[in-house]
């Protein structure tokens, strides 16, 4: 029991369960369950984005392109609809889907074969992709009247009274919880991620393993691109301005390292719901924008500090162990 309270799941889930109460005190309709599921349906985006920057982090690097990912895939299936208003949802995913891996897998490949720092090859493509959205459209924007019903109405297909956005979700991170935990190329993640050096003794090609989490973020972020502008009807270059600074702190905060090698599907999941939480709470009881800016920003320092308080505690362990045994 102990460990169960100590641990960054219990913690976060006590933090959103507490901020669900406190917004309840004064607006008892906000933890509706009509509302609650809105909420969730609003994280989803985030919370899918937020999967797969897990699996980049979790190698040591990070993926700032996301976003920008996410606005060329959307602009590409939402110019696709127009052309070809009759082509089903299901290949429309696929397109999406591959668009995005195909991306993802050009940041793999120049982290893994000529060795470029991951920040830095992200922040090159978040533009070069940004600048190709831009050419694809004339910088015009694609509006509802010009997109399919079809494509339009499938994320907000209800099934069993949650949105096929939401359900989405959750097939996402099923499916990711199944990989992380029982599956080689999992493991393989954060045997990476903590520790590269003997990560090569035991078999694990180190630049193979980054290169597939980019492709698997990048895949999610083709995902989202499609969910985005359907969900909203609008396809314009700016889509998700900002949102991989939203989607690293999901991260961060649900207790993934910085530094490679620890955090879990669990973790992912509470932390995008916990910044989900705050984005919709803070309108409701009248907190300006530029607060909510500084709440998640506070929460991200204080989830560093936490994660680096944890290593050196463990660390201090490790010593104290040799000690005695010496």
């Amino acid at each position: 029991m102990p460990q169960l309270l100590k641990s960054r799941e219990a913690i976060l889930l006590a933090a959103i369960l507490a901020l669900l109460a406190i917004i309840a005190s004064r607006f008892p309709a906000y933890v509706e369950p009509g509302n609650l599921i809105n909420v969730f349906n609003d994280t989803s985006t985030l919370i899918i984005l937020a999967m797969g920057q897990m699996c980049v982090i979790l190698t040591r690097c990070i993926d700032l392109s996301v976003a920008a990912n996410v606005a060329l895939t959307g602009m590409v299936v939402a110019t696709l609809n127009t052309l070809m208003p009759g082509l089903p949802v299901v290949v429309i995913l696929v397109i999406a889907l591959t668009l995005g891996a195909c991306l993802g897998a050009v940041n793999g490949l120049l982290v893994w074969k000529l060795q470029i720092p991951a920040i830095v090859v992200t922040l090159g493509t978040m533009t070069i992709f940004r600048g190709i959205v831009f050419l694809i459209s004339d910088g015009k924007w694609i509006n509802a009247h010009e997109m399919g019903a079809s494509f339009k109405d499938f994320p907000r297909m209800e099934l069993a009274g949650l949105p096929m956005l939401s359900w989405i979700a959750v097939f996402v991170v099923i499916c990711f919880v199944v990989m992380i935990n029982r599956t080689p190329l999992g493991r393989s993640f954060f045997a990476v991620g903590g520790n590269p050096n003997a990560a090569v003794y035991t078999g694990i090609d180190v630049g193979r393993t980054q290169f597939l989490a980019f492709t698997i973020s990048g895949m999610m972020a083709g995902l989202t691109g499609y969910l985005w502008v359907s969900r909203f009807a609008v396809a314009y270059v700016d889509i998700a301005g900002g949102f991989e600074l939203e989607v690293v702190a999901a991260c961060v905060i649900g207790g993934i390292s910085i530094a490679g090698g620890v955090g879990s599907v669990a973790g992912t999941l509470l932390g995008a719901l916990f910044l989900g939480v705050i984005k919709n709470a803070l309108p409701v009881i009248n907190i300006s924008p530029f607060w909510q800016l500084a709440i998640s920003g506070s929460a991200i320092i204080i989830a560093v500090a936490f994660n680096a308080q944890s290593s050196r505690t463990k660390g201090r362990v490790i010593l104290k162990s040799a000690e005695h045994t010496a």
